[in-house]
């Protein structure tokens, strides 16, 4: 037999998720929306998405225009939302994404940083598929030899990388500068991709994840052979893993 207090703590608990649907609407929103759309996209009544919004408009959460009576949402949401991005951390993100990523294909995973002197390997996880190590943590990227490294020029400023070069080893300033069409190519395109390029047989590929503020955090890659690569659908499963920790940064 359910007793009052189990009732009444099950409505309580029932309430915070409906009015947690209803700051869902708002954050989802283009803009401030009437109360019978909010009421239409909650699939609730007009009673009811009043009595929710109201409740959130004194905490704060939801905010009401007084000419025209539409909400959006509310200081203490908008506070609650800053919090929670300063707390992300895009490179962790990433991290986990390639640390599953490489329990599932046949490729080493990893993510690279920027820092003054390139591409900086900062996670690596080896497949139990793929024994070749060819990158290991720590390692410096060639700027103009790699798929990160291509993607880091999409994004970042031009002096940035002009002040990378110069700090690479020489062994490292062989390769060819991407022309503007491959870097808008990459744009385009989610990431970069180069075959049988420092090393024969095998590929390397590469995305961007972005933070909260749309700037470049780092770069999620992949070093695999090119046929396995083909056959496992390495590139959509890169991409689409950095797009994930894209959102999942708030980017």
């Amino acid at each position: 037999m359910t007793s009052p207090d189990t009732t009444k703590r099950s409505a309580t608990i029932q309430s915070v998720s409906i009015a947690a649907r209803f700051l869902d609407i708002l954050a989802k929103a283009d803009g401030p929306l009437v109360l019978g759309e909010i009421a239409r996209r909650a699939r609730t009544g007009s009673s009811t998405a009043h009595r929710y919004m109201q409740s959130l408009v004194r905490e704060g959460l939801a905010a009401q225009d007084d000419v025209t009576g539409h909400y959006d949402l509310g200081p203490a949401a908008l506070s609650i939302g800053v919090r929670a991005i300063r707390r992300i951390d895009a490179v962790e993100v990433a991290a986990r994404a390639m640390k599953a990523l490489a329990s599932r294909i046949a490729a080493s995973c990893g993510v690279a940083i920027w820092t003054e002197r390139g591409p900086t390997i900062v996670r690596w996880y080896r497949s139990t598929d793929f024994a070749i190590s060819t990158v290991t943590l720590g390692d410096v990227l060639p700027v103009d030899n790699t798929a990160c490294g291509f993607v880091f020029q999409s994004y970042l400023p031009k002096d940035a990388i002009a002040a990378a070069r110069k700090e690479q080893p020489a062994s490292f300033r062989g390769g060819s500068r991407p022309p503007a069409e491959m870097l808008d190519a990459i744009r385009r395109d989610g990431g970069a991709e180069l075959n049988e390029h420092l090393f024969s047989l095998l590929t390397g590929k590469a995305a961007p994840v972005f933070n909260a503020l749309g700037e470049i955090a780092c770069v999620v890659t992949t070093v695999s052979f090119v046929k396995t690569a083909e056959a496992q659908g390495h590139r959509a499963a890169l991409f689409a893993a950095a797009q994930a920790a894209t959102r999942e940064s708030g980017g």
